[in-house]
């Protein structure tokens, strides 16, 4: 019977294994959402921090939803194998800042204990946009059943919102200042946004509790919500991968991570409980992030998407087949020149040479990054990275052509699941209501503005309408001729020269 990756078969791993003592590694964060991003993004950095000897930042790792990280990873004392790949091999490296995990649902009670240890000076989120739970018009769900059992259950929470408040409320009573809370998922000025969603929290708990607004007053004055970006790509793992890095390190790994060799991650600098020398490893620590955010989410984030969803109605499973195919090549050098105008024009940035690494990136063969994966949760990612871009567009008297094409081609893959596309071959948490509204048979314009309703896009904005006749003209496109229709009315031939 083969071996199991854990602190007492690691010695003999013929792998990149953690350079530090880690007995003797406290804790220092908790991260919700411990996945697979997280630990092959701030586990990372964070490893790198403990090999350097700062051995107070070891990671608490919870899982709001499922167990099946916690069951992975415990046997295997929290280690797991990261696997960096690119077209010239790859390299294994044995995580081992992650000291414990814990499981939400299975015990609320111990992620309290964790969150309120004084040890704990930062907690980190990955938890996916979804999961913040917001409302059409971008403020908190109050009516989402999660919210409400939190509401009234605040020792036993189910969301994050609810593990954040009470846990600041019992530090503030005990006395323990309050850790920062780092935002690391996908959303525009996700600190302010994590802040502002968190405030509104504690508003409605505090007058649930007859408590004035002590915990809302509380979270708005003493407590540090720095913005941050992360990015690196990070495939799903497949049993393909876990045996080929069995065979290469001699144990078993139940959940190594595969990802490519860039990573980047962009942090404002506010942690007045202290933090880790993150800098020496290569974060980059600044004053306002929005710059950096806007360009991945714009560009990166952006392009993701419409790959993700044109390669899925063009027939291709993975990210590099996608963007190998001449027409979605294309189609993502016009996706970005549209873009690039709505960023800041006085950050700095150097979109040329992003675009030219993310091309790079996304014509890495090793990895393997399923277009299905991406398309997840497409009502809750195009407002920031592609909606936001198309009303900067009109506002500014351009057109958003490209941009407003990657929203039809998201409409016509949820639409063609069940039919050209297998029943749930990716998930939105809108599935429900888009499949009552596809039924309906509606004409395409009426049906491309009751999806604009559902999801809450460009609500309240001047420029919504006109949008909306953008998107409806392209999924008649696609209606009526699949993605090679929509191409040829933007006048992409797949085989001309590039536009950027």
């Amino acid at each position: 019977m083969t071996k199991r990756l854990s602190n007492n078969t690691i010695a003999n791993v013929p792998a990149a294994i953690p350079r530090y003592d880690r007995s003797a590694v406290t804790p220092g964060i908790v991260h919700l959402g411990v996945g697979a991003f997280h630990r092959a993004h701030q586990a990372a950095y964070v490893d790198a921090c403990l090999a350097d000897g700062e051995s107070d930042w070891g990671i608490v790792g919870v899982s709001l939803r499922s167990p099946d990280t916690r069951d992975a990873l415990k046997p295997q004392d929290g280690l797991y194998t990261l696997a960096i790949r690119d077209g010239a091999g790859e390299q294994l490296q044995v995580i081992g800042s992650i000291q414990s995990l814990l499981v939400a649902p299975e015990d609320p009670g111990a992620v309290l204990a964790a969150l309120t240890d004084p040890r704990i000076r930062i907690v980190t989120l990955t938890i996916t946009e979804k999961a913040y739970l917001r409302a059409a018009d971008g403020s908190l769900d109050s009516t989402h059943p999660d919210i409400v059992h939190d509401l009234a259950n605040p020792g036993s929470p189910k969301t994050a919102h609810g593990f954040l408040a009470e846990a600041l409320a019992r530090r503030r009573t005990a006395g323990t200042p309050p850790f920062t809370a780092l935002c690391c998922d996908n959303l525009p000025a996700n600190g302010a946004t994590l802040h502002r969603l968190l405030i509104e929290f504690a508003q409605l708990r505090d007058a649930d509790d007859g408590a004035g607004l002590a915990l809302a007053s509380h979270v708005t004055d003493d407590v540090a919500f720095p913005s941050s970006m992360v990015d690196r790509i990070v495939p799903a793992t497949t049993d393909a991968d876990r045996a080929r890095i069995a065979q290469q390190i001699g144990v078993d790994d139940a959940w190594p991570v595969m990802t490519e060799p860039f990573r980047q991650w962009v942090i404002e600098d506010r942690f007045p409980t202290g933090r880790p020398a993150w800098e020496k490893f290569g974060v980059t620590m600044v004053e306002n992030v929005g710059p950096f955010e806007d360009m991945k989410l714009r560009l990166l984030n952006g392009a993701h998407s419409g790959i993700a969803y044109l390669g899925l109605l063009s027939g291709h499973a993975t990210v590099d087949r996608a963007f190998a195919d001449p027409s979605i090549r294309r189609f993502v050098d016009r996706l970005w020149a549209e873009a690039i105008p709505t960023l800041p024009q006085d950050a700095g940035l150097d979109t040329s040479a992003y675009t030219a690494e993310l091309a790079d990136r996304f014509s890495n063969t090793a990895l393997a990054h399923r277009t299905a994966q991406i398309a997840n949760d497409g009502s809750q990612k195009l407002p920031q990275r592609i909606v936001a871009s198309a009303l900067a567009r009109l506002e500014a008297g351009l057109l958003p052509e490209h941009l407003s094409l990657v929203v039809a081609a998201w409409i016509a893959a949820c639409a063609a699941r069940g039919r050209t596309l297998p029943e749930a071959h990716f998930t939105d948490p809108l599935d429900a209501a888009l499949g009552d509204l596809f039924g309906r048979n509606l004409p395409t314009a009426e049906t491309t503005a009751a999806v604009f309703d559902l999801a809450g896009f460009a609500k309240g904005h001047r420029e919504r309408e006109r949008l909306i006749e953008f998107v409806a003209t392209h999924l008649v496109h696609f209606e009526q001729g699949g993605p090679a229709l929509a191409f040829a009315e933007l006048g992409i031939d797949g085989e001309s020269e590039r536009d950027v």
